[in-house]
């Protein structure tokens, strides 16, 4: 393989494949408020947020990380303000302390958090402006959870980057194709890879542990073992599903994400992970897998974008489905024959907002 495309190739994996504590879109509304109080140096009397229509839909339902259970964009916002760490971006919650849930709490019953939303712009916009008095401070995200765009203090921009420039975010992703990621998987240098895809392993293999062990959300994960028994077919179902159900309902173990999403992330690696296990594949044959399940993802999300209607555990489900017939030594064709067959026939599946169901959908497009 050319020595740029295989660059490019490890560079999109490198970039794709981060942790994120909870839901992404809530995580990227305290990361962004977070980073303005940052930015305005003292507490704020109170924060507006402007938000796109698919960030609003995605936030709405789900169970913010490190809140005691508490749901919603004011909760997302104050949170990041009270207790959050801009400096851990997607992990912004984790060092939030009890205090600090108890003050988000009180502050979101007494309306200091206000949101609108924000028409004709990109799907995934948000602005967090946090005022003091007569001073203010305001960042804006757009295209992905962590890329700040603007960042303006009382009326001076301090910081500005074009929105055009991050689309490719250093890579190309429009040089991904079946083929190249079937022969990168090939010939990619383990050692190239075996970190990213070792933390995935270990992070998602532990959060589906969590949701088949407690009681989260709709509980489809632990339902599916108990209906339909301990099938190879059915645990790959249940344990991706049950990393959602810990994930959706606000668990606060942190998992590696695939195309700006944590059910995605699970979605793309727990069946591959099950299906090594069960057929006792060896470790590197698993790694290529997980390199042909993820790229398949994201060349599929490329063309959708991060946040859209569309349902993205379908694409994550059909990545991990041609991850599973790489290990077990299906050729190219029949790859294909399984992006054709996914896509076709749950290619329709409509998001309704991140929350509990999403594991449900999870098992569906498995």
């Amino acid at each position: 393989m050319d020595s740029i495309l295989y660059e490019n190739y490890l560079n999109i994996l490198r970039q794709e494949l981060v942790p994120a504590l909870g839901c992404t879109e809530p995580i990227a509304i305290a990361y962004a408020a977070a980073k303005a109080r940052e930015v305005l140096g003292e507490f704020p009397d109170h924060v507006e947020m402007r938000c796109s229509g698919n960030i609003i839909k995605n936030v709405k339902g789900v169970t913010v990380p490190n809140s005691d259970g508490q749901r919603g964009i004011d909760v997302a916002a104050i949170l990041g303000i009270v207790g959050g760490d801009a400096s851990r971006e997607l992990e912004v919650l984790e060092s939030v302390k009890q205090e600090d849930i108890e003050k988000t709490r009180e502050l979101a019953a007494a309306g200091y958090c206000t949101c609108t939303l924000q028409e004709d712009v990109a799907n995934l916009y948000i602005v967090a402006k946090v005022c003091k008095g007569s001073h203010y401070a305001e960042v804006t995200i757009i295209n992905r959870h962590t890329y700040i765009t603007r960042i303006v203090k009382d009326d001076v921009v301090l910081f500005e980057a074009a929105v055009s420039e991050e689309s490719s975010n250093y890579v190309d992703k429009s040089l991904l194709n079946v083929k190249d990621i079937l022969e990168f998987a090939n010939t990619v240098n383990i050692d190239d890879v075996r970190e990213v895809l070792k933390r995935q392993i270990e992070m998602n293999s532990a959060i589906a542990d969590e949701g088949l062990m407690h009681p989260y959300g709709a509980q489809i994960g632990r339902t599916l073992l108990q209906v339909y028994g301990d099938d190879v077919k059915i645990r790959a179902k249940a344990r991706a599903a049950a990393g959602s159900d810990a994930r959706m309902g606000g668990c606060s173990m942190p998992v590696v994400i695939n195309s700006g999403s944590g059910n995605q992330g699970i979605t793309v690696s727990v069946p591959v992970i099950v299906y090594a296990k069960e057929k006792n594949i060896e470790k590197e044959k698993l790694l290529r897998g997980l390199v042909v399940s993820n790229l398949i993802a994201v060349h599929q999300k490329k063309y959708i974008g991060s946040l859209s209607a569309y349902c993205g555990v379908v694409s994550a489900a059909c990545g991990a489905a041609c991850g599973i017939c790489y290990m077990l030594g299906y050729p190219y064709e029949v790859v294909c024959e399984t992006i054709t067959n996914t896509i076709a026939t749950v290619g329709g599946m409509v998001c309704d907002g991140a929350k509990s169901s999403c594991a449900a959908k999870i098992s569906t497009a498995l």
